[in-house]
């Protein structure tokens, strides 16, 4: 005959599955603020810095940044082999291991089959959630397609799911996957103009999942603020000025969150003129990259635009904290 629990046990059965309920992100709604996007650095022999990726984990800590994610578009994910993501998932989540930032794991592949097997090597080092890029980052794509590969991600890996937007994903077809796919917690909306689509989010979800986040530099992130929205993923560089932003809004103070964004916004318009290698040269002058090269073939940085990057980082260096 089995013995009925004692109100304690009850108590601690039923707080367990609450937590466990939690923890896989069926109810949860705690990944919210500033997730920079982890860069990827290189050496002069153009390896991954594994070291270098480690270092920027424990430098985003002092930042004060909410959440990382990695591989993404500024992890440059696509120039990346197969070994060098999974190499990067366990370095970055050891490195992340009793750091305050959660963790988020990117597990795009050019395929179903590949994502899969990044969703299940990420399912083993258990981050806080995993996130999606459709099989390309850009472009249009036939939303079937897309849908089923969403699918076969979210069946790999019971982990809360981003997916993140591009192309011609409408805000009613992601609301449409949500439906089918109960994992499918956030967004990274990058698919159009992101006011509008948070006000279309903000009617459609009331408060509730999927929650969106963005990206674009968080060129807009006071006005999206306003919007409701849940977070952003920014480049790691110069994060505290978006981390500041975000703090001071949500405290009330929306003087110093405008003029914490005004700050990161010069390095915002430099980045657009440069691209990726001045993503990677303004943490080379902080002290977290050896190097600032990056693949792709991307032209790099002249003299002229080292010397405008080191400028603006001297200017807002006071505004830093790592």
């Amino acid at each position: 005959m089995t013995r009925p629990l004692s109100r304690r046990q009850a108590l601690s059965a039923m707080l367990g599955g609450i937590f466990a309920f939690t923890a896989r992100g069926a109810g949860g709604a705690d990944l919210r603020g500033i997730y920079p996007i982890v860069q990827t650095p290189y050496t002069k022999d153009d390896a991954v810095d594994f070291k270098a990726l480690e270092a920027e984990v424990r430098f985003l800590d002092k930042t004060g940044v909410h959440g990382i994610v990695w591989p993404q578009r500024a992890s440059q994910y696509q120039y990346l082999s197969f070994e060098e993501r999974i190499e990067g998932a366990e370095r970055i989540a050891a490195a992340n291991e009793g750091l305050r930032p959660k963790l988020v794991i990117g597990v795009q592949g050019p395929d179903a089959a590949t994502a899969v097997r990044y969703a299940k090597h990420a399912q083993k080092l258990k981050p806080d959630a995993i996130i999606a890029l459709p099989t390309r980052d850009k472009g249009e794509f036939d939303l079937d397609e897309v849908l089923a590969y969403y699918e076969e991600v979210a069946a790999a890996c019971d982990l809360p799911l981003f997916v993140q937007t591009t192309g011609n994903m409408s805000v009613e077809f992601v609301l449409g996957m949500a439906e089918r796919i109960p994992t499918l917690r956030y967004i990274k909306d990058e698919a159009g103009d992101p006011i509008e689509r948070l006000e279309q989010f903000r009617k459609a979800t009331k408060g509730k999942p999927p929650y969106p986040f963005t990206g674009s530099h968080g060129r807009t992130l006071y006005d999206e603020m306003l919007r409701g929205v849940w977070g952003n993923m920014p480049a790691s560089s110069w994060v505290e000025l978006y981390v500041d932003c975000w703090d001071h809004y949500h405290a009330g103070r929306h003087t110093e969150a405008i003029a914490a964004l005004s700050k990161a916004l010069m390095f915002v318009e430099q980045a657009v003129a440069y691209g990726f290698p001045a993503l990677s040269y303004v943490l080379h002058l902080r002290g977290v990259f050896p190097e600032y090269g990056v693949r792709g073939g991307l032209r790099p940085l002249d003299d002229s635009a080292k010397k405008a990057l080191r400028a603006t980082y001297e200017f807002v260096k006071p505004s830093l904290r790592a």
